[in-house]
């Protein structure tokens, strides 16, 4: 199963649900894909999806996921990076409407770079790729989970710090 979530961010990221839907449609993506949609206006007509989930619904979804695919909110991601899964991150652009600026695009560039442990897509039209080698890219040495929790964390305060100094 491949479980997207868009976060709880208020505006939309059909960007996102869009080319998901598009990739089941067409056959590229055979697997189930539940979507968490929060605010977006687009409705997934390929895919399960829910507006919202409770805290422990996103637990299990996340855990019965073999790909998670997520907006670059740190929240999420670093949800599925706790339970020793990598994420496909799609930032939201300022460009798309998607958020207000593009905080999202620069923390996910700051943390591939320093941590890569996540698989980022800054043009959804490399999406599909990432998808279908997910597997030989997750499982890569450039992808590595790092094992040592307290480590990820020392060096995720470090980089949030560094962003407000």
């Amino acid at each position: 199963m491949i479980f997207v979530t868009v976060g709880t961010h208020e505006q939309s990221f059909n960007r996102l649900l869009e080319e998901i839907d598009k990739l089941v449609e067409k056959s590229f993506i055979e697997e189930k894909v539940v979507v968490q949609t929060g605010y977006s206006s687009y409705i997934p007509k390929n895919c399960e999806y829910h507006k919202f989930l409770s805290l422990h619904e996103m637990e299990q979804k996340l855990k019965e996921a073999r790909i998670v695919i997520t907006h670059g909110g740190p929240a999420s991601f670093i949800a599925s990076l706790q339970i020793g899964k990598i994420p496909i991150v799609v930032p939201r652009q300022e460009k798309y409407g998607e958020h207000i600026n593009n905080h999202q695009v620069e923390f996910v560039k700051l943390i591939d770079e320093k941590m890569n442990n996540i698989i980022p897509v800054y043009d959804i039209s490399t999406l599909k790729d990432k998808i279908l080698n997910y597997d030989k890219i997750s499982n890569s040495d450039i992808n590595t989970i790092k094992s040592n929790n307290a480590q990820f964390i020392k060096k995720f305060e470090e980089i949030v710090d560094s962003l407000f100094a």
